[in-house]
């Protein structure tokens, strides 16, 4: 048996993954490839943000965050982006959570896909049923569908829409910890060597291209949160459009495994989800 995974963002690659570690053979394929995602927009801290139901985001967080401590703790050949960091959300208070920095975590993710035996291929679907051919379902084949906002056509699902992010990244004025005013949303994000402020959450916008006179009042919050900012200079504007649902689709149909619609919150139920798949996906079954 193969598994397809289609789409190459956090949750598609982490999905890969697990898959890959359970025994399957999987190959990736992807319209837009890693560092063209969404995902690699993100600013990483890890909290959920426009993602239900509650009770699963809950569960699919904490193994998530399980996770990613347990991968801040060890060394790797390819550096993982993963770091524990304390910092202040305004509502709740001060407390620690991991801070992805998701375009060397995407890095690493494709590594570990490839170390494992498993393939990226860039391929623009029209529909999930040309992959593998005629064939597959006689096979016992598997398609994880994890296309993000591309789901609106490959899961014939128009109850996902788009939520424009903009960010700006600001020069590292020597930031260690994070902030977070979820009203705004207003976020601070420190990287190693820039920081990462944010944001807007613009339901149905579909533009990628960033909003000169929002990127000012981005860093006009920011700054209120840490006024060191204020002067810091800007190295660029992104705009990453999250794949909004009423609920994550977490389900299995017939040789289909759907998993989209995490919102704002793919890096943070990113590892939740691949292990829901993997047990959707099932046993190794002989070839």
């Amino acid at each position: 048996m193969r598994v397809i995974v289609v789409g190459a963002g956090v949750v598609g690659l982490t999905c890969a993954v697990r898959l890959l570690e359970a025994g399957h053979r999987v190959d990736v394929v992807a319209r837009d490839l890693p560092l063209e995602t969404t995902s690699a927009v993100a600013a990483g801290l890890v909290h959920p943000h426009r993602a239900g139901p509650p009770d699963l985001v809950e569960a699919w967080t904490a193994r998530s965050v399980a996770a990613y401590e347990a991968l801040s703790r060890v060394g790797t050949g390819v550096p993982h982006g993963v770091v524990l960091m304390e910092g202040t959300d305004v509502e709740h208070g001060v407390r620690v959570a991991p801070v992805v920095d998701l375009p060397v975590h995407l890095r690493w993710l494709v590594a570990r896909v490839e170390s494992l035996g498993g393939t990226l291929t860039r391929l623009n679907l029209s529909a999930l049923a040309h992959l593998g051919g005629a064939d597959r379902a006689e096979r016992g084949d598997v398609v994880v569908n994890c296309s993000g906002l591309g789901a609106r056509l490959l899961g014939a699902d128009p109850t996902v829409v788009p939520a424009a992010g903009q960010v700006v990244v600001l020069e590292q004025v020597g930031l260690d910890r994070w902030w977070l005013d979820a009203r705004g949303p207003t976020y601070v994000v420190p990287r190693e060597r820039e920081i990462v402020v944010g944001g807007t959450d613009d339901v149905g916008e579909w533009s990628r291209t960033p909003s000169p006179a929002t990127a000012d009042d981005i860093v006009a919050r920011a700054a209120r949160l840490v006024p060191a900012l204020a002067h810091a200079r800007v190295l660029r504007h992104k705009v990453g459009l999250r794949p909004t649902r009423p609920e994550v689709r977490l389900e299995r149909v017939g040789g289909i495994v759907h998993c989209y619609g995490h919102g704002g919150a793919g890096v943070t139920l990113s590892w939740g989800c691949a292990d829901d798949v993997v047990a959707l996906v099932g046993p190794v079954s002989a070839d």
